[in-house]
């Protein structure tokens, strides 16, 4: 472990250190952990000293971890009613990402706390899902003028963020992993090929193993969501921990992300979670997979290494800002052709300059 590494990634991966914490150390580990959406790792990573850790910080790690356990019912009740809506149209719906993990009972789940659901479903029934989520009282997060609708409808990979009227639970309707205008472009049929059902959830899927592993390392670097980037990075390495215990499943990986076309992401999730986690890759999968390294991996370290850390003040390097600048706009990039790419932060710059409207009287 780098000696200039975070302290709340130091902890993490070696927790017996968190014993020999100072009180103004607990509070800079707290920040850093709820910034980096990983306070309920933390609780859990920690759980075998908990009984030696100070009373203020122990207070925040049992809160985190009955927190944790209140989502998991709430997701496997909005799971099951997600399956009642779309079970009449024959349709199953493959589980993505957190909620993947958590109905899957993974390892990743431990600790992983998310906002959404996310679905998969295929595209040539995503009005009859449409139709059937908004009978079944879900709503549209937002009003979407006419831009923003087509923006949704022809270039992205999903369907308009989705609330429950009643609970309030928040539900993504994905019909592929990256946006049709990608500059990667997805065999969307083959993620379908190998989904599994769930035995305790029947009429709900979840990715294949590879497919899994190669969907959150697409998710994290295609999609530019670097807030979370620490937590996805642990998400990478627990996935490949436990699924690597099969050899047959390093044997599929690199052939598999070839077939779906997804050889770059699959690269640079082993590259960062060898390079920071010491997750354990077999050579071989290490060597295959650099025939697929970017030119300028340099640079994209010097970006990574800074952007992949919790976003507080605390773990800043020089040129963080810069760094994660560089790669929001990189992932703009690699969504969007430049024209359309051009056009669309142009329009989001525009907006940022309006007027926002005075609040209503009470």
């Amino acid at each position: 472990m780098r000696p200039s590494a975070p302290l709340l990634l130091r902890t993490l991966l070696s927790p017996e250190s968190a014993l020999g914490l100072r009180p103004a150390d607990w509070d800079l580990l707290l920040r850093q952990a709820r910034r980096g959406l990983l306070l309920t790792k933390l609780a859990v990573v920690l759980q075998p000293w908990l009984e030696h850790v100070p009373a203020g910080p122990r207070h925040h790690l049992h809160a985190a971890l009955l927190t944790a356990r209140r989502q998991a019912k709430l997701t496997h009740w909005e799971v099951s009613r997600i399956q009642a809506a779309l079970q009449p149209l024959g349709v199953e719906p493959i589980l993505l990402k957190g909620t993947a993990y958590l109905m899957a009972d993974l390892p990743a789940s431990q600790g992983r706390v998310f906002g959404d659901v996310d679905i998969l479903v295929p595209k040539a029934r995503i009005h009859d899902i449409e139709s059937a989520l908004l009978a079944h009282g879900w709503r549209f997060q937002d009003e979407l003028d006419a831009y923003d609708e087509r923006y949704y409808r022809e270039w992205m990979h999903e369907i308009p963020p989705l609330t429950h009227e009643h609970r309030g639970s928040s539900l993504d309707v994905h019909h592929t992993i990256l946006p049709p205008s990608a500059r990667i472009q997805v065999n969307t049929a083959a993620l379908f090929e190998d989904a599994r059902e769930l035995p305790a959830q029947p009429g709900v899927r979840v990715l294949a193993p590879v497919t899994m592993v190669l969907h959150s390392a697409t998710h994290l670097f295609h999609e530019g969501e670097l807030e979370k980037g620490l937590r996805d990075l642990f998400d990478l390495d627990a996935l490949l921990r436990d699924f690597g215990r099969d050899p047959s499943f390093w044997a599929a990986l690199v052939p598999r992300a070839r077939t779906l076309g997804l050889s770059r992401p699959l690269f640079l999730a082993l590259h960062y979670t060898t390079r920071w986690l010491g997750t354990p890759v077999p050579g071989d999968v290490l060597q295959a997979s650099a025939a697929d390294a970017p030119a300028g991996l340099a640079l994209l370290d010097a970006c990574y290494d800074r952007a992949l850390m919790p976003d507080h003040a605390s773990c800043d390097q020089a040129l963080t800002g810069s760094a994660r600048l560089a790669l929001y706009v990189r992932s703009h990039w690699l969504r969007m052709p430049m024209g359309l790419l051009t056009r669309h932060l142009a329009r989001k710059a525009w907006l940022r300059l309006q007027p926002s409207e005075p609040a209503a009287p009470a």
